[in-house]
């Protein structure tokens, strides 16, 4: 069966919401984020670590979450911006992408699944369709590092380490004026982290 058609009108109308509902779904969640660092302050003047450590394992996946959100939202806007040098991409013999687009399109293609934006998950697709089963495949295994650090870095299932965990808590005590400093015996140097700031 042959892939559908290019709606390069409609998908230019499904950037623009897609762009629209990242914005909107990013700023919902540094709010309830603010609240959790806010619970998780609560716990740590309490003494309750054990489990404000269980909440700020929770909190760094929803950080790298956000993130992940805010690079999709760039990407979305570029290619708004660019979407002339999309459709000639989509448009040109073998689909050979346009260097000024290709970030952006390869970084949309793997890390629309991990939102909650239908219209992304639309445009996704549509790319999809076109490019082929073995390029989605490719971009999706990550082939030759074709998709963006910046985005493979937000698509994280794994545990925080402690000493992430430890930074965060000592993070929330500063920015709430609590004095707490873990206790780990042995803690490996840590830099500043961009989460972090968002207190």
């Amino acid at each position: 069966m042959p892939a559908p058609p290019w709606q390069g009108v409609k998908i230019k109308v499904y950037l623009r919401l897609a762009t629209q509902r990242l914005h909107t779904l990013i700023a919902k969640k540094e709010n309830l984020a603010k609240t959790a660092r806010r619970d998780i302050a609560t716990l740590i003047e309490r003494s309750k670590i054990e489990i404000a450590r269980i909440r700020v394992e929770a909190m760094i996946q929803d950080d790298l979450h956000i993130e992940l959100l805010e690079t999709l939202e760039l990407y979305t806007e570029l290619l708004r911006t660019r979407f002339p040098l999309l459709e000639n991409s989509i448009n040109s013999k073998g689909h050979t992408l346009d260097p000024r687009v290709k970030e952006a399109v390869i970084s949309i293609v793997y890390g629309a699944d991990n939102t909650e934006v239908t219209e992304l998950k639309f445009v996704r697709e549509s790319i999809a369709n076109i490019m082929g089963r073995d390029w989605v495949i490719g971009v999706m295994e990550n082939r030759d590092n074709c998709v963006s650090p910046r985005v493979v870095g937000k698509v994280v299932t794994e545990t925080p380490s402690p000493t992430l965990v430890d930074a965060y808590l000592e993070e929330i005590a500063r920015g709430y004026g609590l004095s707490w400093t873990s206790t780990r015996e042995a803690q490996e140097p840590r830099r500043p982290l961009y989460p972090l700031q968002r207190i």
